[in-house]
């Protein structure tokens, strides 16, 4: 039996809703539940997550170096729509241009005073904590984006199917992807969309908060934070208005080089030779261990096995709460790519990206921190995340216009993600429209606004922890399924080419 053609729209949006009003009167209750869940996911699933956070890793290797990788998202013939840099800003924009600037001092320095193993605030320590984040912000993430846009790419520009996460198990499910069993997957896709987009743009209000209290002396308070979700709203919704080709596009060329240009100033100003020599050595020793650090668990002591919930698992959860937004958004800028040329430019461009700024932003800090002795920055980075990277440029030459480029940056990188993500919504909350009508990506913009006041009033970063981990819990079976139905296709068509 066929459902009605808006039934994912109006059910998914109703999820969203009663998440938000559920959230705003009962935020401490979510709160205290989420962490209820939380701390049992840690105690029996972080193995979980470890393994299929790896086989994403292996999948895409095999993809990018096997013969499926001549297979092209489209027609034969078909050409790339967008230019390489184009491609490439767009999916790193869209992708978590965000959280970087966020954690870019915040994750180093706190590895470094409480590493995952080992006597913290060490010379050890400090290597130890640039190279796991780089585990967390390098090819794993990536992956799991990688196999959800390119399942997508391939079943809607390959097949001609529509361009929703259900059309991907179009081989398994046949028919029954248009009923019941598809809308549920559908529906939980934007659900979950909904509720990871809204944790970025929760935690990018309270950094723009922080950074104008630390810099100008602004209220960090929450009317201080629900004026700059208002403001971001309607700028985002405004720029939804130009579609990918104008708004999006350009404002990702701006991030990119405004991002750049932030990283010429600090190594500039900062111990330039250490900057390059952290990239070179971490980018080594993340390469050396990948697989003791992608499989890593302790058993036998728990705070290890809390370190490994605090943060792999929940970058992990929290990626796969962006798996289908980000997977829909680089699907649908990626026609007429081959496969190897899909899986290489989303898992190697963005994580190279991402090593060169922890290495000039957090390895600039953990220089302040460790060979500068500034404990008191490492203490009071600890205690006020959100202000963490304002804290650094307080310390060092040029930091008030470091200050200033990072807050356009911050808010530019908010816009794209959630500029993307009104149209990645409507696209999956109607049928796979890759032209969704002004409503509802205004409806889905006003939505995530709302759920981003929800994770604020529910205990901020903590709030975002938790609810992204329960969240996303059912999607990853979900992501594991898109695996095997990917490989499966892909190896059934090249064994007809073969003939």
């Amino acid at each position: 039996m066929l459902l009605k053609k808006n039934s994912v729209f109006k059910v998914s949006l109703m999820l969203s809703i009663v998440f938000v009003v559920v959230g705003v009167i009962f935020y401490e209750w979510l709160g205290q539940q989420a962490s209820i869940f939380l701390d049992f996911a840690v105690t029996n699933f972080n193995w979980f997550y470890l393994l299929v956070g790896s086989i994403f890793v292996v999948l895409c290797f095999y993809l990018m170096f096997s013969k499926a990788g001549n297979i092209r998202l489209g027609k034969d013939t078909e050409k790339p729509e967008y230019s390489t840099f184009s491609w490439i800003t767009m999916l790193f924009a869209a992708g978590m241009g965000v959280g970087l600037v966020f954690w870019s001092v915040a994750e180093p320095v706190g590895h470094y005073t409480t590493p995952p193993y080992g006597e913290g605030s060490t010379s050890e320590a400090a290597n130890l904590s640039m190279q796991y984040t780089f585990f967390h912000w390098g090819l794993h993430p990536w992956a799991i984006f990688g196999v959800t846009a390119l399942g997508l790419a391939y079943f809607s520009y390959r097949k001609g199917l529509p361009t929703t996460i259900s059309s991907i198990f179009y081989p398994v499910l046949g028919d029954k992807v248009h009923g019941v069993s598809g809308k549920t997957i559908d529906i939980l896709a934007v659900f979950v969309t909904a509720v990871g987009v809204a944790s970025t743009f929760g935690l990018s209000a309270l950094q723009i908060s922080g950074g104008l209290n630390y810099q100008f002396g602004a209220p960090d308070t929450f009317t201080t934070q629900l004026m700059i979700i208002g403001l971001a709203t309607i700028l985002f919704i405004l720029s939804s208005w130009s579609g990918i080709s104008r708004g999006l596009k350009y404002l990702s060329h701006f991030n990119i080089l405004l991002l750049f240009l932030l990283m010429a100033l600090v190594v500039i100003v900062g111990p330039a030779k250490q900057i390059f020599e952290m990239l070179i050595g971490t980018t080594g020793s993340y390469i050396g261990n990948i697989v003791p650090m992608s499989l890593r668990l302790n058993p036998f002591n728990d705070e290890a096995s809390n370190w490994i919930g605090n943060w792999t698992v929940f970058y992990w959860a929290w990626w796969t709460t962006w798996a289908p937004f980000v997977g829909a958004f680089i699907a649908r800028i990626s026609r007429g790519r081959t496969i190897r040329q899909f899986v290489s430019g989303v898992l190697l461009i963005p994580s190279l990206v991402s090593f060169i700024w922890f290495s000039v932003i957090g390895g600039s800090a953990l220089h302040w921190v460790h060979n500068l002795g500034h404990t008191a920055l490492a203490s009071n980075i600890n205690a006020d995340v959100e202000s963490a990277l304002f804290m650094f440029f307080g310390n060092i030459p040029l930091g008030f216009l470091l200050s200033v480029l990072a807050l356009v940056l911050i808010f530019t990188f908010l816009i794209t993600s959630a500029d993307s993500a009104t149209f990645v919504l409507g696209m999956l909350s109607k049928n796979g429209d890759l032209h969704p009508s002004t409503f509802v990506k205004v409806t889905w913009g006003l939505v995530t606004a709302g759920a981003a006041m929800v994770f604020i009033l529910a205990g901020g970063i903590d709030a975002v922890r938790t609810i992204s981990i329960v969240i996303a819990s059912p999607f990853t079976i979900i992501l594991l399924f898109i695996c095997y139905v990917l490989l499966k296709e892909v190896r059934k068509e090249n064994r007809i080419k073969r003939g």
